[in-house]
């Protein structure tokens, strides 16, 4: 493909379309491979899907593949579900959620999210989602942005406390931010010390430059 061999020399953007949550999705050829970017930042298949997979190894590719139930808190072009599927070869339910139907029509047609077995994808806002959701699981995965921005919801302690939870006795919470400046680092650390003796917390800093991952294990 030519626009792939060119991507190598400087990225081919083949869709853009406005986003009511993130102002605008380019999807783009970018040194080989297919990309899903907002107006100032990766949301998929880029440095975002080398960060998450990073702490998918943290927690470890073969206690992943023995769960039985992943929850996905912010879909964007489905890169993480692809390394749970291709990578981790989990074959247990995923339900994934998100907010903007725009990115996931984009997700279906441009990186096969459609082609995945055992894939529920929800359209819903998280927040309201962990509300009203009866289900629990051994591993959620919090990967919500708006452009640059995180939403404030996510670290509040009705979120957190809700998310908990959901999360079943030895499952872990992989929670992926940005941290642009000190009161990002600031804020997650305040975040991190929200959590008692029952998780086992731990802060990964500086994955692909700007993102801060947490790992949070339930204990009991």
């Amino acid at each position: 493909m030519i626009k792939r061999l060119l991507s190598y020399f400087l990225p081919i953007k083949v869709y853009e379309t406005p986003s009511k949550t993130s102002t605008n999705l380019e999807v783009t050829w970018n040194n080989g491979y297919l990309v899903l970017d907002s107006k100032n930042t990766n949301y998929s298949f880029g440095s975002l899907q080398r960060a998450l997979k990073k702490g998918l190894k943290y927690i470890g590719y073969e206690r992943i593949k023995s769960f039985e139930s992943i929850l996905v808190l912010g879909v964007a072009g489905g890169s993480v579900i692809e390394t749970l599927k291709k990578e981790v070869k989990f074959d247990g339910k995923i339900t994934g959620v998100e907010i903007d139907a725009t990115v996931v029509d984009i997700a279906n047609k441009y990186f096969g999210l459609s082609k995945y077995d055992n894939l529920e994808i929800v359209i819903d806002d998280a927040f309201e989602f962990v509300l009203k959701t009866k289900d629990t699981y051994d591993l959620i995965i919090i990967d919500i942005f708006q452009d640059t921005i995180m939403p404030n919801f996510l670290f509040e302690d009705y979120f957190i406390n809700r998310i908990n939870f959901l999360l079943n006795v030895n499952g872990f919470i992989l929670f992926n931010t940005m941290a642009l400046q000190y009161k990002d680092r600031r804020r997650n650390a305040i975040y991190k010390s929200k959590f008692d003796s029952n998780y086992s917390v731990r802060l990964y800093p500086k994955i692909e430059e700007h993102n801060e991952l947490f790992t949070i294990k339930k204990l009991s």
